[in-house]
């Protein structure tokens, strides 16, 4: 993973919290007012019920695998891409950090990481099997 290069984030008005928690280690997500469903990515109207009334929570920083691809060509490879279930509910696409690739798995618990961009600031949340 060392040699694989992250672009910075361009936040936006609608990202620009979720970035800035990312800066302090923090990983939010919003969370809807009307049908009380989370949802990532964040956007300002609930995907689930089409309410503007949604709002940024904290999360756990944790969750499991659902789906994982480890990609072995390509510049930085290998790495791995996943689906990630957050303990609050909602998917993330992510990549997993990890020192041994090939032993994830579906269902593996893991715990999100901040991971530096080339500009340095905001870093990227990536996910680590817990304990490791």
């Amino acid at each position: 993973m060392s040699d694989r290069k992250l672009p910075a984030p361009q936040p936006n008005a609608e990202t620009e919290t979720f970035w800035d928690a990312a800066s302090n280690g923090v990983l939010k997500i919003k969370r809807c007012g009307d049908c009380n469903q989370a949802h990532y990515y964040p956007r300002a109207i609930c995907p689930h019920c089409g309410s503007a009334k949604t709002g940024w929570i904290d999360t756990a920083g944790s969750g499991e695998i659902y789906s994982v691809s480890v990609m072995r060509r390509g510049e930085g490879a290998p790495f791995a891409v996943a689906y990630v279930t957050l303990d609050e509910g909602p998917a993330m696409l992510t990549n997993i950090v990890a020192d041994d690739l090939d032993s994830l798995a579906i269902g593996q618990r893991v715990e999100v990481v901040f991971t530096p961009t080339e500009d340095g600031a905001p870093p990227v949340p990536m996910f680590t099997p817990r304990g490791g």
